[in-house]
């Protein structure tokens, strides 16, 4: 697995190109990723969206038209994709795969799964590859996502934060601001942002 990744727009989102078997994945193509992705996403074969806020999901109507790519998001984050957030107008997308609560999908025989934490969002995943995590804004390093948005749930927050304190193993998660963590570095705050909230 080949992980590029760079920051785009105001908010510095994290767009990812996962590489495997020289096929690309892009994860959560914010605001200006378009171009970038093109240069750097060599045989790109789908849209992955961790959560349907614009910041992450910008980009989505532009690439999959000229790159002719499924959008895949979580059934109950789609709406954000055709919704004005925030007094900002997205280019309206329609997305091609509906997640329902988890699901491992296989796409040209890459295997990954959209795991659900809702809070930040109703739709709110981790997509999990073998080697690592996309955590968007569920997790990041030393913090979680916002819980007073509109569509923010914060006792939704609270379940998932104790559904992800039972991961039994280790991986490394590439959030959707800021520096990668791991699993295990972010469970030990688990209990705080549990009172937190």
């Amino acid at each position: 697995m080949k992980i590029v990744s760079k920051p785009m727009g105001e908010y510095q989102t994290n767009c990812y190109i996962v590489t495997i078997n020289d096929k690309s994945l892009i994860i959560d193509p914010g605001i200006g990723a378009a171009e970038w992705v093109k240069e750097n996403a060599k045989n790109p074969i789908a849209i992955l969206n961790t959560h349907g806020h614009f910041d992450h999901v910008w980009s989505d109507a532009q690439l999959k038209e000229d790159l002719n790519l499924p959008v895949i998001i979580h059934e109950k984050d789609a709406f954000f994709l055709k919704k004005n957030q925030f007094g900002m107008a997205i280019p309206p997308c329609e997305p091609d795969i509906l997640i329902k609560d988890e699901k491992t999908i296989t796409i040209e025989e890459i295997e990954f799964r959209f795991l659900h934490f809702p809070g930040h969002t109703p739709g709110c995943c981790v997509i999990e590859f073998e080697e690592a995590w996309f955590s968007g804004d569920f997790i990041f390093r030393g913090s979680i996502g916002r819980v007073d948005f509109p569509y923010s749930d914060p006792e939704e927050m609270k379940r998932s934060l104790k559904k992800f304190s039972a991961v039994n193993y280790d991986k490394p998660v590439y959030p959707g601001h800021g520096p990668a963590t791991t699993v295990k570095e972010e469970q030990r705050y688990v209990d705080y942002w549990l009172n937190a909230i």
